[in-house]
């Protein structure tokens, strides 16, 4: 001990000098501390990697940026570009993203039709093989919105590759282009998305915080359970290095930075999409919405509903009270003091929709509608 206390004494009265740093002690390694995974990532993962992302992943994330596959839907999409423009009187216009990218976009403005939907812009945000000319565009055209499509980068007139940088900078231009182009303030655009357009979607209402509100249909909380369910085990360190390095779509992690209303549809018979959610309920509210959500029928749904005597007047007076008393951001502990059950149950018949159908199927405009505000 008395040989440690003499050199970090000399060390210390040195340091007031120059010296040659080369002949000096380290006095921290990395070694030290436990490192990130990324830290420890083989040279091999690593190449590995950035080919795949680069080459086959991308495509198969997004095979609508595949040539072949476009080509082979060029009439399908004419057609439906035609429609936009002839029965809607539809407006196409290019944007130029950050990055450079061409955003291809088609506005149909409602707002000089007399209805109170379409003083709302519902800017639309598509699935991995998805274009707005025959995408979930025509949802909220038929609810009486306007709205604004856009593809993704590298998908119909679309310039550049659907990498989650060139997303973000694609629905940051779509966001500016309705603002300071269209005319609407953030307060009267909804964010709609489907599937993968999840990701662009939460990130807009991360990034703008003012928009009124969202609605994920058939979307995913985070890429990296879907892409290790389709994969080899032997495979996890692979998978789980290339979607966090270059395909980290993290929905949840976004959608919880919002503080607006948010509207979850579930297609019951999904084929693709099984959805799990952050940890935000107890266990005790987890199990009652797990069997809310497990009804096979809205006559079942109704009788675990009212099993529960969940009284809709108490809890939204409940909300009002804790919100009203207290300035405090999502998610809130307000089931930590009253019916855990009944308040959890309630939520979840306000911000989740069941819609019996697979993942492709088009959503009927009778299901679409901005979320419940408290």
């Amino acid at each position: 001990m008395t040989k440690t206390y003499f050199l970090l004494s000399f060390q210390k009265k040195l340091r007031c000098y120059d010296f040659d740093f080369s002949h000096w002690p380290l006095d921290f390694s990395w070694t030290e501390v436990s490192s990130p995974s990324y830290a420890t990532v083989s040279l091999s993962v690593f190449v590995c990697s950035f080919v795949i992302a680069h080459t086959f992943g991308r495509r198969m994330l997004y095979p609508g940026s595949v040539g072949l596959l476009q080509k082979a839907m060029r009439p399908m999409l004419q057609q439906g570009q035609a429609k936009l423009i002839e029965e809607f009187d539809g407006q196409r216009n290019k944007l130029v993203a950050c990055d450079g990218n061409e955003i291809d976009t088609m506005f149909v403005d409602r707002r000089r039709d007399g209805g109170q939907n379409g003083q709302t812009l519902v800017i639309c945000c598509e699935g991995n093989a998805g274009f707005y000319e025959v995408g979930c565009m025509n949802t909220p055209l038929e609810g009486g919105y306007s709205v604004l499509g856009w593809n993704h980068p590298g998908f119909g007139g679309s310039t550049g590759v659907p990498f989650p940088q060139n997303e973000a900078n694609a629905m940051d231009v779509v966001i500016q282009f309705a603002v300071h182009k269209l005319g609407f303030s953030l307060s009267d655009i909804v964010i709609y998305a489907w599937s993968i357009g999840g990701f662009t979607a939460s990130w807009a209402v991360m990034s703008y915080p003012e928009i009124q509100s969202l609605v994920l249909d058939a979307s995913f909380d985070d890429l990296l359970p879907l892409a290790l369910k389709v994969m080899p085990d032997s495979w996890r360190p692979l998978v789980q290095h290339t979607v966090r390095q270059y395909m980290n779509l993290n929905n949840a992690a976004q959608v919880l930075k919002y503080q607006g209303p948010v509207l979850l549809i579930r297609r019951t018979r999904d084929e693709i999409i099984t959805t799990t959610y952050p940890k935000i309920m107890t266990d005790e509210g987890i199990r009652v919405v797990r069997q809310w959500l497990g009804a096979s029928s809205p006559l079942e749904e109704a009788s675990v509903y009212s099993g529960y005597e969940v009284d809709d007047d108490w809890c939204v007076s409940v909300l009002q009270s804790y919100q009203a008393d207290r300035d405090v951001s999502f998610p809130w502990s307000v089931g930590k003091l009253w019916g855990r059950r009944q308040l959890a149950l309630f939520l979840a018949r306000k911000y989740m929709r069941n819609f019996e159908a697979t993942h492709c199927t088009p959503l009927p405009a009778i299901e679409f509608h901005p979320p419940w505000r408290l």
